[in-house]
């Protein structure tokens, strides 16, 4: 999936939301501001720290599923979203194929420890517990807060939000705010799972409520109001704050509050192209990812740059993000066809794993495109990641009870 920034021409609207949400007290929002570029790397100045990653986690490959086509069909079956449920239990993919796939994590994990201990090669037809069809290609995907992983959302390459009841295996929502142009991000509300908010190629983040009908959008907002920059990424505070962070290709970050959307709470200005994701580390803390080829962490509240990661290649397409909230990890893909871990104390990579790609001459180069987390604690994690050809593979973590030296 390429990312393509353009100048986009569209009329600039913007509603608020209905009276009966209560706003917060005047004073208590946070105020607008603009930070970011404070230094030739754009990071507020801090103590002189140990910036070589120490290796306190062991990755080990634990399964690969495939399709019994794969091999050169790099674009074909591209997965470009990777998304664990809340109970952790499942995990879903969506892509170029047209495909909603659903896999039983435990089942995958298993596989490698009943086997002689190497990596499990599964085929995606017995990998995959149950599939929908899907009428466009996806770009993004959510599993609804309260749904009991039950009601997936989807946001496709036709500017169409929809919901999926997986139980009945049925279409049970749809919008299309965005004429017709590409929705590259959709997120629910932790504070109210019935918002959700969807970012587009027209330069428009919509809120809207799945209770109402079709086109009534709650509020719209227009991040780049002067030039109508893409949308790329859409995500609420996971904690259940009010805060919602939208990634765009002016390449800034705007954080506006989902009760009063009249203007950014504040903007993030520090990579030097478009912000294809944004992550919440914890409550005030929030991850993105560039075709800079830079990860950033910044501090929301006082609206200033902590750190920057570099390492992984990316100038051009969506290569996934994910941030363990437990253990202070992210997660990206790359345009080398590797996934990076990086721990959110140091800049540079901890763990880099290959993905492998027949040797044939017609190959194009392939490139991990969705990458995620399966939110545990304790010792070990687990990490999903997918290719650009249609290829997944999962890797264990395990921390070691000793440093390296």
């Amino acid at each position: 999936m390429n990312l393509k920034v353009g100048s986009i021409s569209c009329e600039w609207e913007m509603r608020n939301f209905s009276s009966h949400f209560r706003l917060q007290q005047p004073g208590s929002v946070i105020p607008y501001t603009i930070r970011g570029r404070q230094n030739e790397e754009g990071e507020q100045p801090r103590a002189a720290v140990d910036d070589q990653p120490r290796c306190e986690w062991d990755f080990n490959l634990s399964a690969v599923i495939s399709s019994a086509a794969a091999g050169c069909a790099v674009g074909s079956d591209a997965i470009g979203v990777v998304e664990f449920d809340r109970s952790n239990s499942f995990f879903a993919t969506g892509g170029i194929a047209r495909k909603i796939r659903i896999y039983n994590a435990q089942k995958l994990l298993l596989s490698r420890e009943n086997g002689d201990g190497n990596a499990a090669f599964l085929d995606h037809s017995a990998a995959c517990e149950y599939y929908m069809c899907t009428p466009a290609k996806l770009s993004s995907l959510k599993w609804k807060p309260g749904s009991g992983s039950r009601v997936i959302g989807s946001g496709d390459y036709d500017g169409v939000v929809m919901e999926y009841d997986l139980e009945k295996r049925v279409p049970v929502f749809e919008r299309d705010e965005h004429g017709g142009r590409r929705v590259w991000s959709m997120d629910y509300s932790n504070w109210n799972p019935t918002l959700g908010g969807s970012g587009s190629d027209d330069g428009t983040m919509q809120v809207w409520d799945t209770r109402c009908d079709m086109g009534k959008t709650l509020a719209s907002v227009e991040p780049d109001r002067y030039g109508c920059s893409p949308v790329c990424s859409v995500e609420f505070n996971p904690f259940g704050g009010f805060l919602v962070a939208v990634g765009c290709s002016d390449h800034k970050i705007y954080g506006y509050d989902v009760r009063r959307m009249v203007d950014p709470v504040f903007i993030l200005d520090g990579h030097r192209k478009a912000v294809t994701y944004t992550r919440f580390l914890d409550q005030q803390k929030i991850v993105s990812s560039s075709t800079d080829g830079c990860l950033k962490m910044w501090d929301a509240e006082n609206q200033h740059l902590i750190r920057t990661y570099k390492g992984h290649v990316n100038s051009r397409r969506f290569v996934g993000l994910s941030v363990w909230r437990t253990g202070g990890l992210f997660s990206c893909g790359s345009e080398n066809n590797q996934v990076y871990v990086y721990d959110m104390r140091w800049g540079k990579p901890i763990w880099v794993g290959g993905f492998e790609q027949a040797a044939q001459p017609r190959c194009e180069p392939g490139f991990v495109s969705g990458v995620c987390w399966r939110e545990t604690g304790g010792e070990r994690c687990t990490l999903v990641a997918g290719g650009s050809d249609g290829v997944l593979q999962v890797f264990e973590g395990e921390k070691r009870s000793r440093l390296c030296s």
